[in-house]
């Protein structure tokens, strides 16, 4: 699909995902907000819980570090324990220092004074930022996130990593969000190849894709069409249905 829209990858961040302890849910739904702003998701990709591993994937994620993508979102290992590097991976990444933010520690502190919660040194952990970052709200549990270069530092509880989300968004470049048109045939995908590289071929701003199931005993196929401009989307589809006799 030709597009001018700004780009973005997303990197997700723990142990956990890789071992499939936990089911990874935020980049699908930070995949979803992008589209409908109109910035095109490029890559998408896990890590580990290793220091060098994350520096490595900022850089060559973020565009302001010499990496692929305009934006980078990150998700996952910004909290109180000992395997939650993110931050300094970041500070790493980027080459600066890393510190307790004051108003950070403000804004947590005083959450957790209304809340009767001991301030201890592993909650103050929350409040380590790289220097020269600025932060994103946390409206769930008041921890921040932060943003620096063009890296956007996430939570990994979906919680409060769609709280984040939601503060972000708003300062966010933005373009056209892209509009799509599916059908459904029960025809296996071999069957519909031809048609579907042909309007491929008379459409070459579009994107084009075949995506298989099966209705009881029969196969099908569904068949998706892509692009910035609705009407060529809805020429487009109607050229396919042209093509398979529909």
């Amino acid at each position: 699909m030709q597009s001018d829209n700004p780009t973005a990858a997303i990197l997700v961040i723990g142990d956990e995902i890789l071992s499939g302890r936990t089911r990874e849910g935020n980049a699908h739904y930070l995949s979803q907000v992008l589209n409908s702003i109109g910035v095109d998701l490029r890559e998408v990709r896990i890590v580990g819980d290793d220091h060098d591993h994350i520096v490595a994937a900022i850089r060559a994620l973020d565009r302001s570090l010499g990496g692929a993508w305009d934006m980078l979102f990150t998700s996952g290992g910004i909290g109180p324990t000992h395997d939650d590097i993110t931050a300094d991976a970041v500070a790493a990444a980027f080459g600066v220092g890393i510190d307790i933010n004051d108003e950070a520690r403000r804004v947590m502190v005083e959450r957790w004074q209304a809340r009767g919660v001991e301030v201890t040194g592993n909650r103050l952990r929350m409040a380590r930022i790289p220097l020269g970052a600025a932060l994103i709200p946390n409206a769930h549990s008041a921890a921040p996130g932060f943003h620096l270069g063009n890296t956007y530092v996430m939570a990994g509880v979906p919680e409060v990593f769609r709280a984040m989300v939601e503060a972000v968004v708003p300062g966010l470049p933005t373009g056209r969000p892209s509009v799509s048109e599916a059908l459904e045939v029960l025809r296996p995908e071999s069957d519909v190849a031809d048609e579907l590289r042909a309007v491929a071929d008379d459409f070459p701003d579009l994107s084009l894709g075949s995506y298989p199931f099966q209705s009881g005993q029969r196969f099908g196929t569904s068949l998706v069409i892509r692009g910035l401009d609705g009407q060529r989307v809805s020429d487009a589809m109607t050229a396919l249905r042209e093509r398979l006799a529909l």
